[in-house]
């Protein structure tokens, strides 16, 4: 019985595989890195829809994070702060730095 088990497990695994690529392929934008999506998925990984929640409820909120952290994007302060909140503990490395037109203006004006 011990090879059926292993069996069992090893289709489980597959299933698991399977599902975690059809995940990517429904998902991942094309454009999209290799470290933004990894990042983004944990983004939508930790918040599941609940009973009555849609998914597109959620993704839209994992793009507005992440054209934010990796494109610079700005956002209605309310939307960004929610945002923000939900991704908080989420850890992303080297991030790009993004010089605002305020910025700009500052150093253009001074």
């Amino acid at each position: 019985m011990v090879g059926g088990e292993a069996a069992a497990s090893g289709e489980g695994l597959v299933s698991g595989v399977r599902q975690a690529t059809d995940f990517e392929d429904q998902f991942r934008s094309y454009s999209e890195s290799e470290k933004q999506w990894k990042v983004r998925m944990e983004f939508i990984l930790r918040h599941p829809p609940d009973g009555g929640g849609r998914l597109d409820q959620l993704l839209s909120p994992s793009m507005v994070w992440a054209n934010h952290l990796f494109l610079g994007c700005s956002y209605n302060k309310d939307l960004l702060g929610k945002v923000m909140e939900m991704a908080d503990g989420i850890e992303v490395e080297d991030l790009p730095r993004f010089t605002t037109r305020s910025e700009l203006m500052k150093k253009h004006c001074s």
